[in-house]
């Protein structure tokens, strides 16, 4: 998905427009992790960019893309690009010196 979202309207409130936007990446992550993944996956993995346009766009985690909307939001920009692009992936484990630190 790559999309630009608009964060003015005149029939909702600013905050209530955020949330919409937020509650749209959700579909679309819970969508893109229900499809069948290819033999060798067992994961889908999410290569995720926000910002105030696609030329600006910084790579953000998927857990932080709530957090990057609400920061574009905070600098009072009229609208927001989201690009999220799914690839299957294979999960690794860590190995319990990693998991000490």
């Amino acid at each position: 998905m790559k999309k630009t979202f608009s964060l003015r309207s005149e029939v909702h409130r600013p905050d209530r427009v955020v949330e919409s936007v937020k509650a749209e990446i959700n579909k679309y992550l819970a969508r893109e992790r229900r499809k069948n993944l290819p033999e060798g996956a067992d994961v889908w993995d999410f290569d995720c960019k926000c910002g105030v346009s696609a030329e600006t766009a910084e790579t953000v985690f998927v857990g932080e893309l709530g957090k990057s909307v609400d920061a574009v939001f905070a600098t009072d920009s009229e609208k927001v690009y989201v690009e999220i692009l799914a690839k299957p992936a294979v999960r690794t484990r860590k190995s319990s010196a990693q998991r000490d630190e």
